[in-house]
């Protein structure tokens, strides 16, 4: 498991990328809120996404993954890949780039955010660098089309390795893989296998294992029964958007993509177009990722004030504070500002 940051109460250095759509927006939010708490951030902003293109001619521009390689850190906002064209994913080249083989996206429910669930509290760890986001398809013959599913031992004991390690570091006590080994018996048998070797080291964490299939319908009649979720790539892709569902939706979850050299907080969610420049995004996903990043930094007391501020604000009755998309009459600025202002008052 990469370790986090050690380094507490001086000057931290982090890439930000402002992204593209309400990107700029809600990430200027997370930094307002990370800034408030009084913790020291050298911000170095970064270029990605469609505004790259204009201004660099590319998504993803060498200077934005060297700095990223050089702070070791960033807060990332939603960046959009045109669709075709042959542009490679954002997010996929990141991850693949930096090596940033481990997801991280814990889901829970909120006091505020009302949806059929009130008791889900786990985390996703989704294999970040493989499987069938490898990206490996060609046409065989005009009309089949042949993808490969690359699936190593060295990435799935790597992986296995990171959640029994963060449900260690965490508390939890429990970790379930979900895979389909009774169908692809050598590329999912081998990760499978490999969860089931690291599991051994680890007799303090439960281990269980489901097939995805039934997994799904078991995470939607009672998803309480569920700690840490150990994925492959696709099946983390599908199951963390999956999961956020059951909480309020991709808005109100963080995300993290960690690796021995570095990691990138992002919010996970699009850069909706449609409502670019009006004011009525909820900053919310970006917040709850700056707040890991303050985890990773070792600033866990100013992790924890941000985060009893928007828990706070979230169970206000006042509509004025909470943003359209959460059951508010408020924007932006009003949700940022109600925040910051109990951040202040701890």
């Amino acid at each position: 498991m990469a370790a986090s940051s050690s380094k507490k109460s001086g000057t931290h250095s982090a890439v930000l990328i402002p992204g593209d759509g309400i990107g700029p927006e809600v990430i200027g939010a997370a930094r307002e809120v990370l800034d408030a708490t009084g913790v020291k951030i050298q911000w170095v902003e970064g270029a990605a996404g469609e505004s790259a293109l204009k201004t660099h001619g590319t998504l993803l521009p060498q200077e934005t993954l060297d700095a990223i390689v050089k702070y070791k850190v960033a807060l990332k906002g939603p960046c959009t890949t045109p669709i075709g064209g042959g542009h490679k994913s954002i997010n996929v080249s990141l991850r693949q780039g930096l090596n940033l083989y481990a997801a991280v996206r814990p889901v829970r429910s909120i006091d505020g955010i009302k949806t059929r669930y009130t008791d889900v509290e786990m985390v996703i760890i989704r294999e970040n660098t493989e499987g069938l986001y490898s990206g490996i398809e060609h046409e065989v013959v005009p009309g089949v089309v042949e993808a490969l599913k690359i699936v190593t031992e060295k990435a799935c004991t790597r992986i296995s390795e990171y959640a029994f390690q963060y449900a260690r570091g965490h508390s939890r006590k429990k970790v379930t893989v979900f895979h389909k080994a009774n169908i692809m018996k050598m590329a999912d048998g081998l990760f499978l296998k490999c969860a089931r070797n690291v599991a051994q080291k680890y007799p303090d964490v439960a281990f269980n294992e489901m097939i995805i299939d039934n997994g799904c319908m078991q995470i939607i009649k009672d998803p309480s029964r569920f700690d840490v979720l150990l994925l492959d790539n696709l099946y983390g892709d599908i199951i963390s958007d999956l999961c956020a569902g059951l909480v309020g939706g991709l808005g109100v979850v963080p995300g993290a993509n960690i690796g021995e050299a570095g990691a990138v907080f992002e919010s996970v969610h699009g850069s909706a177009p449609d409502i670019a420049g009006k004011g009525l995004a909820n900053p919310l996903a970006a917040i709850m990722s700056g707040v890991m990043m303050l985890n990773y930094f070792g600033e866990t007391d100013a992790a924890q004030r941000i985060k009893n501020a928007y828990n706070s604000v979230l169970a206000s009755s006042d509509p004025q504070i909470r943003t359209r998309d959460i059951g508010g009459e408020g924007g932006t600025k009003d949700f940022t500002r109600a925040i910051i202002e109990r951040v202040k008052k701890k």
